[in-house]
């Protein structure tokens, strides 16, 4: 693995920065992509070299507001980091909603597992929607290029983050359980497809949900959040 240093001009906000990252995340080999507005700045690491034309095309080609220029190209060695130390924002995440909704569901010393699930899609949605809301046009945007709906409707992408919120303090308040958990159901089902679709054509593809907070890129992980959510208020729907 390899990593060059490049110039990128252009960006004038983090929407820019999120937009630059995520369509040279598109190219094949490339694994990872950090920028900066403040320094006109790309760092990207590579499985092998990626020519400047190729880049410079990823990011709109020659009229392009953000241009991608060379710098002293050093190849930097790097080691791959382990599924842990990539992930684990997102395991933490996941674990603190856990130990919560245990806490929460805890009758008498047994959990009731109906409980748990609520309370563990509340924290998820709630958590969730509120890393999309930091950027919303930034996840717009990096939505955008995998969701099958957000590809023909932008303002998909917006309305998401507070269909999320909405799910999150539904499940929270245990508001119309049997629409709730079918809501969750359809909406859920139609996000996985963009996301199974991208992963299983091999796309490096930064995760919009929480990639523009902690670049995390897209993986077989997505599609087990998705499928989550999905089983649980499938059989939520079951046991009512």
């Amino acid at each position: 693995m390899m990593t060059h240093d490049y110039k990128v001009t252009g960006m004038t906000c983090s929407s820019c920065e999120s937009k630059v990252k995520s369509s040279l995340l598109m190219l094949p080999n490339i694994t990872s992509v950090e920028v900066s507005k403040d320094t006109n700045s790309a760092t990207i690491s590579m499985d092998k070299h990626i020519s400047l034309a190729d880049l410079q095309s990823a990011l709109g080609g020659s009229e392009s507001k953000y241009q991608i220029a060379p710098l002293s190209h050093s190849e930097v060695v790097e080691e791959t980091k382990s599924f842990f130390e990539t992930y684990k924002p997102v395991l933490l995440l996941f674990g603190y909603i856990g130990l919560v909704s245990i806490i929460a569901s805890l009758q008498n010393g047994t959990i009731n597992f109906m409980q748990f699930m609520r309370f563990f899609m509340a924290g998820f949605f709630l958590a969730f929607s509120f890393f999309k809301l930091i950027n919303l046009k930034g996840f717009a945007e990096s939505y955008s290029m995998y969701d099958v709906v957000a590809k023909q409707i932008k303002s998909w992408g917006y309305l998401y983050a507070f269909i999320e919120l909405s799910l999150g303090i539904a499940f929270l308040i245990n508001f119309n359980p049997f629409l709730t958990n079918w809501v969750t159901l359809i909406v859920m089902s139609i996000s996985i497809i963009g996301v199974l679709q991208s992963v299983l054509n091999k796309r490096k593809i930064q995760c919009a949900c929480l990639g523009a907070v902690f670049n995390l890129p897209m993986s077989t992980l997505t599609i087990i959040e998705d499928l989550l959510m999905i089983s649980m208020s499938a059989t939520m729907l079951i046991l009512m």
